[in-house]
């Protein structure tokens, strides 16, 4: 019941409990830590190297001088000893310098690294949190169509880095989805790991290796002659592969098997195109608005038309001539009609947004959600972010923020769920979801009743992707720092608006933090929208209403007479 979006902040009216995990990948605010932890490793690891250096150096002192003297001693033992002061000092050498030597021999400079290493151990991140991103990877290359190719050169929309990946990089990603089944992803990474290598990239994993499970990839997509040749290159590259034998002749018995039922004398020749993004189908999985959802996400498939956009509008909201919004009441944009969904600009402050951000980051806890058939909060795959959840007792601040809601939107936030502060990871993502419950055995259920209404504070912008979507009737939100967007889960009568069903998509670039108010349906005062200062054109909607300067003094002044 809990909701993510790129450092975002919600307003909640249901209580909601979840449990505490340390999935590292699932935040950005949390990964942001381990940049200055390695930063610190780095420092240690050089301050070892130095270390090093210097006792090195102090050994090879030694040596020298003890060459220099050997040479001497041993050119003329005798004559060298008979003096006395060489005796002397050869008595010396072997009974307390050679002892220094060895104590400073046996010193090891690793121990203040080794230390520091395992102080910082217990924060790192584990393999759940690797695979875990890796996924995060192949998610973001499903929902906006990138290929491997792309994000191994990081070339991403609107930003070109040196981010790249490796062959072993690309072989891991697809040995990743190989262990999971995923042949899909498995036959994109490994065909990446074998285009650079081919293109004479050095590599520790072997081109053997990467053939084998991209042949047997292909194998399981279905793709039997394509699979043969491959798997032909495999023997030719390693004649003594304990598979590749085995492997090739079974798929030879396969496919003459299939030319003989469908009468062909010979195979298909194997498309000369090399594998990438599309050539295979990618498999159906349980969210039947797949398409629809990941189309809006990439900003296709909105249903905006020229007659809903002209019933769009702009206009000052003083919540019913509310005392604290009379004298600044809040710039309101439309963002769809029905349902209807506005967005309020300058509903927090650089201060309260980096003040909120302080307060959740020590308590970014992994987001869970209800289990359809035990009412159990649990964690999920298709919601990928970190929440907290912050009274408003807390901080003047909160304090704040809770009374702001209560003004603009007319509802009582004394019912609402803590107010909840969100924060997506690599690929952080809330899939389609609604924020109404539908389960009757809901416990808040009986005591707040059901969401009302959701508030959405966007605490960030994001570079790429990380939209609001809303697959059912086809809108699209995108994060604007410090704006706001509103709107009803239930009907008049309680019931609820399964239109509202909507995703956080997937963060392509950039890092969503966002804070979320959930309003319960509990003795709550429904205030009609003010629209005396209403200024209507379709012009100004279609510039995002972002000239507000065109409402001028007077408007203003109308609003409040």
């Amino acid at each position: 019941m809990m909701k993510c979006l790129p450092f975002l902040t919600w307003a909640l009216v249901c209580c909601c409990c979840w449990g505490v995990q340390a999935e590292i990948f699932t935040s950005i605010g949390q990964m942001t830590d381990l940049i200055f932890t390695e930063k610190e490793l780095v420092q240690s690891l050089k301050e070892y190297i130095k270390a090093e250096e210097s006792k090195l150096a102090a050994v090879k002192g030694w040596a020298n001088k003890l060459e220099a003297l050997t040479r001497a001693s041993t050119s003329d033992p005798e004559g060298y000893l008979a003096h006395p002061v060489n005796a002397y000092k050869l008595m010396k050498r072997l009974n307390t310098e050679w002892g220094q030597l060895e104590s400073l021999v046996l010193q090891d400079p690793s121990d203040g690294f080794i230390s520091n290493m395992s102080v910082h151990r217990q924060f790192f991140p584990d393999e759940e949190d690797e695979k875990g991103a890796a996924k995060a990877l192949m998610r973001l290359q499903d929902t906006y169509k990138l290929d491997s190719e792309s994000f191994s050169k990081g070339k991403l929309p609107g930003m070109h880095s040196n981010a790249l990946l490796t062959v072993d990089d690309c072989y891991d990603m697809g040995k990743t989805a190989y262990n999971e089944a995923d042949y899909y992803h498995s036959v994109l990474w490994m065909q990446q790991a074998l285009r650079q290598m081919d293109a004479g990239e050095d590599a520790v994993v072997t081109k053997a290796d990467v053939l084998d499970y991209l042949s047997y990839s292909v194998y399981q997509m279905n793709d039997l002659p394509r699979a043969i040749e491959l798997t032909r290159r495999l023997v030719a590259v390693d004649s003594g592969h304990q598979r590749a034998g085995g492997n090739l002749r079974y798929f030879e018995r396969l496919l003459a098997k299939q030319l003989l039922e469908l009468n062909q004398e010979s195979q298909p020749p194997v498309s000369e195109e090399p594998i990438q993004l599309g050539t295979y189908a990618r498999p159906k999985d349980y969210l039947p608005e797949r398409e629809t959802y990941e189309a809006l996400c990439r900003g296709e498939g909105v249903k905006m038309t020229t007659a809903r956009q002209s019933r769009l509008f702009c206009r000052y909201h003083d919540g019913k001539r509310n005392p604290r919004l009379l004298l600044k009441p809040m710039m309101e944009e439309d963002e769809w009609d029905s349902p209807h969904i506005v967005r309020y600009l300058n509903a927090l402050s650089d201060l309260e947004i980096e003040k909120i951000k302080e307060l959740a980051k020590p308590r970014l806890a992994r987001a869970t959600v209800r289990d359809p058939k035990t009412g159990v909060l649990t964690t999920a795959n298709y919601r990928v972010s970190k929440s907290a959840w912050l009274e408003g007792e807390e901080d003047p601040v909160i304090e704040r923020v809770n009374q702001r809601i209560q003004d603009i939107t007319g509802l009582t936030v004394q019912t609402a769920e803590l107010l909840q502060v969100a924060n997506y990871g690599v690929g952080g993502q809330y899939e389609p979801h609604y924020d109404f419950s539908r389960r009757p055995f809901d416990s808040n259920l009986q005591v707040d009743g059901n969401r009302l209404a959701t508030f959405l504070n966007y605490m960030t912008d994001v570079e790429a992707g990380g939209a609001t979507v809303f697959p059912d009737f086809g809108a699209v939100i995108w994060p604007r720092r410090g704006t706001a967007v509103f709107w009803y889960n239930l009907f008049r009568s309680g019931e609820g608006d399964y239109r509202t069903r909507h995703a956080a998509c997937p963060v392509l670039v950039g890092s969503k933090w966002g804070e979320f108010g959930y309003l319960s349906e509990a003795h709550f005062t429904v205030v009609e929208a003010d629209f005396s200062c209403m200024v209507s054109s379709q012009t100004l909607h279609s510039r995002l209403c972002s000239d507000w300067r065109g409402l001028t003094v007077l408007h203003l002044i109308s609003c409040l007479s």
